[in-house]
C-alpha cells in the first residue's frame, strides 16, 4: 500500500520502494553496518547485496501513513550488535520521517551474518 499524505493543493503518495530506498542509503551510512544481506530461498545461504540493490534487504509495510520497516543487515565484526541496532533505529526513524512525514512505528532488524572489515 502506498502512503498518502493529503494537503489543500492535492495528495501525496509515496511508493513503498522509494522509502525502501531510502531507508537503506541511510542505514548502510550507520556505524557497525556493513550493509544489506539477502537471503538463498534454495540452499539458506546469506549475501551481501551492493548498493544497487539495497532494497532487497528492507521489507516496508505502509498502513494509514504509519510505517513498518523490516532490515535484514550484516554488522562489522567486534562491535556490539544491541548499539548497531540503536544507533540504526534511531537514524533511520528520524530520517524517513522527515523525509516522508509519515510516522514509523516499527523498525525489525535481523542480523544475517557478521564481516570484517579491513
Amino acid at each position: 500500500m502506498k502512503g498518502r499524505i493529503s494537503n489543500k493543493l492535492g495528495e501525496i503518495r509515496i511508493n513503498p520502494e522509494v522509502i525502501a530506498i531510502y531507508a537503506g542509503m541511510t542505514a548502510v551510512e550507520c556505524f557497525g553496518i556493513v550493509g544489506m544481506a539477502a537471503i538463498s530461498m534454495k540452499d539458506g545461504l546469506v549475501r551481501l547485496l551492493k548498493k544497487e540493490s539495497l532494497t532487497h534487504g528492507i521489507n516496508v509495510d505502509i498502513e494509514d501513513n504509519h510505517i513498518s520497516l523490516d532490515f535484514h543487515v550484516i554488522v562489522a565484526y567486534g562491535i556490539s550488535i544491541s548499539a548497531v541496532a540503536d544507533n540504526l533505529i534511531e537514524n533511520v526513524k528520524y530520517k524517513v520521517e522527515e523525509f516522508t512525514g509519515m510516522t514509523v512505528d516499527k523498525i525489525n532488524i535481523y542480523v544475517e551474518g557478521v564481516r570484517v572489515i579491513d
